[in-house]
């Protein structure tokens, strides 16, 4: 959101990994970014962040006004949270932790300003239990890495306004963001939900002995992924269909999906799969070291974002 939307000053709470991500972001955008975290030593690792951040935000193109420069670090979660137009919290994934949080942000934040959580599975009716304005208490999502990925899920609690929802998502898709609104509390939301099913029979997978770590990796990057980046599963079966699109697959191959569903696995995260799973991701990092990985992820990101973006039918 732009001035005109009302946001000039965003806080960010918790500065991990999710937080500094979000700072960068912010401070991308061109918005002021105040943030505060109690850990020791969490202001120069959030500097450090943003400044690892801010090359990549560069390439995408910053906003008028971006400046890191335009960060302020407070020890203080009143002060932090006292003159901001929104909230972004990144704390702990524990409930009475967060009850308690923005039970102090709401009665520290300004009347009008919205306090999101980017939690990643707790419920925000839960979260907002402790408030004495809940409505104006949702739930934002970001996907990891939050200054790269434009997803961000919006869900509303028992208590939260219809007008918070709005101005959220106004929000995100005004800095550049694709908010989805996320119309019931689910666990692990949507995305999440998604990737866990996928997770779950990747698992089975190398449980029961069909394929190893490394192949189950390439099955995906190398084959329906490279789909999924382009447009979602519902899109990609349609365009299976040719011209008879999406009810001519349903038609044909509804019987035999539901018959693979059937045969889906369902593993216990048991010690001996954990090992087996960590011993098969070491064989295929070799001697490739974690950072690195990240860079040309980071990269690759970029330019598949740009390069949706510059093909508008896809969007």
């Amino acid at each position: 959101m732009s001035a005109a939307h009302g946001v000039r000053r965003v806080a960010v709470v918790g500065t991990g990994v999710i937080g500094a991500s979000w700072t960068a972001y912010f401070l991308a955008q061109g918005l002021d970014a105040n943030a505060t975290d109690p850990s020791p030593g969490a202001e120069e690792r959030l500097r450090q962040a943003v400044a690892q951040h801010w090359p990549t935000l560069e390439r995408f193109g910053l906003a008028a006004g971006a400046s890191v420069d335009r960060l302020r670090f407070h020890d203080s979660l009143e002060d932090a949270v006292s003159v901001a137009d929104f909230v972004q919290e990144n704390g702990p994934e524990r409930m009475d932790f967060k009850i308690e949080l923005f039970r102090r942000m709401d009665a520290a934040a300004p009347p009008d300003a919205i306090l999101a959580s980017s939690s990643s599975g707790l419920a925000i009716s839960g979260v907002q239990s402790g408030c004495a304005h809940p409505q104006r208490v949702v739930l934002g999502h970001p996907f990891n890495p939050p200054h790269l990925i434009p997803l961000v899920e919006v869900i509303g609690g028992e208590r939260t306004s219809a007008d918070t929802i709005e101005r959220t998502l106004a929000f995100y898709a005004a800095i550049g963001k694709r908010p989805i609104h996320v119309k019931r509390e689910v666990k692990g939301h949507i995305a999440n939900r998604l990737q866990a099913a996928l997770w779950r029979e990747a698992f089975h997978l190398v449980e029961q002995g069909v394929a190893s770590v490394a192949d189950i990796d390439t099955a995906i990057a190398h084959g329906p992924g490279l789909r999924w980046a382009v447009m979602g599963p519902f899109m990609n079966l349609h365009l299976s269909g040719g011209a008879g699109g999406i009810a001519h697959v349903l038609a044909h191959l509804g019987g035999p999906i539901e018959d693979w569903w059937k045969d889906l696995g369902a593993p216990s995260m048991t010690p001996a799969l954990q090992a087996r799973v960590s011993e098969g991701v070491a064989q295929e990092l070799g001697t490739r070291r974690t950072d690195e990985l990240e860079a040309a992820r980071d990269t690759l990101l970029l330019n598949l974002i740009r390069a949706k973006a510059d093909t508008g039918t896809l969007d």
